[in-house]
């Protein structure tokens, strides 16, 4: 039997003129000009988002090691292409059964809901959803791999570890405080199984709203760990999959030169991407489905 396996992201705008559009589609609203302005700044400086084409990259990758019998696709949220359309696709091509896989391994059914209705409003023929995938062993030892291979190349200096994660609305960690336990456990997962001894939890990339977002953040603990003495510091992402605006931006540039007014130099670990270990993960998740 074929299967169909689409990797699902919130997807990118395209260029400057689909910006205000893109964030109508995720903000379910049209943005403030400010608003508009500001991102778009924010992508000229990362020369635009790679995401759609990582992701379609993982997708390449990940057919290759599930062979003949799978079919795998990338599908967006919010810009083409469209999940549904892919879908489609898949099922042209012969699939008799979809998995979806959310490209954030916790699950939060706020945030993700969107990714399921899409997949059963589009599939006519049965799917599963992979669902909490952060505690699959061959995921958290791809990225305790990355961490470690970023400390080897820091041979020599002993740099702060600060594991983060996208922050929150108050409001949605309220509503679902066991979202944010997958965090931590991933945090807590990859640095066991890392050897790492003293580390840090921060969220990062807080949005452009008034109210109150989840603490700490990752830039408020700068000041402090260079009073402690740190000289370095390793920024170590636990959520994200991919270089997007929120790792090359968000971190890259504004933590990263945040942390330089702290007298920190800053260093970051390479993204799960195309790395073998991580799309051997991900064909796990997707035959354990």
């Amino acid at each position: 039997m074929t299967i169909g396996v689409i990797l699902m992201t919130y997807g990118a705008p395209t260029g400057d003129e689909d910006i205000a559009a893109y964030l109508g589609r995720v903000r379910g609203r049209e943005p403030t000009p400010e608003l508009a302005v500001e991102m778009r700044r924010r992508y000229r400086l990362i020369g635009g988002s790679p995401l759609v084409d990582i992701t379609r990259a993982q997708a390449e990758a990940l057919a290759d090691v599930l062979g003949t019998d799978f079919r795998v696709r990338a599908g967006m949220r919010f810009s083409e292409p469209a999940i549904e359309s892919e879908v489609d696709a898949l099922v042209a091509e012969g699939a008799k059964r979809i998995v979806g896989v959310p490209m954030s391994p916790q699950w939060s059914d706020r945030l993700m809901a969107g990714y399921e209705r899409a997949v059963a409003e589009s599939s006519p023929v049965p799917f599963a959803i992979a669902r909490s995938w952060w505690c699959a062993p061959s995921f958290v030892a791809a990225i305790a791999a990355a961490v470690r291979e970023s400390l080897s190349e820091l041979a020599g200096v002993s740099p702060a570890i600060v594991l983060t994660a996208h922050s929150l609305p108050r409001r949605v960690f309220e509503a679902e405080p066991q979202y944010v336990d997958e965090l931590k456990q991933t945090a807590r997962a990859v640095a066991a199984k890392a050897g790492l001894e003293q580390w840090s939890f921060a969220y990062q990339s807080a949005g452009h709203t008034a109210e109150e977002w989840l603490r700490p953040d990752l830039v408020d603990l700068f000041p402090s760990l260079a009073a402690q003495g740190a000289t370095d510091v390793l920024v170590v992402p636990v959520q994200f999959l991919a270089d997007h605006l929120e790792v090359l931006y968000d971190l890259d540039i504004a933590a990263a030169a945040q942390a330089r007014e702290a007298g920190l130099r800053y260093h970051r670990i390479a993204m799960p991407n195309t790395r073998p270990d991580f799309i051997r993960a991900l064909a796990a998740i997707v035959r354990a489905l």
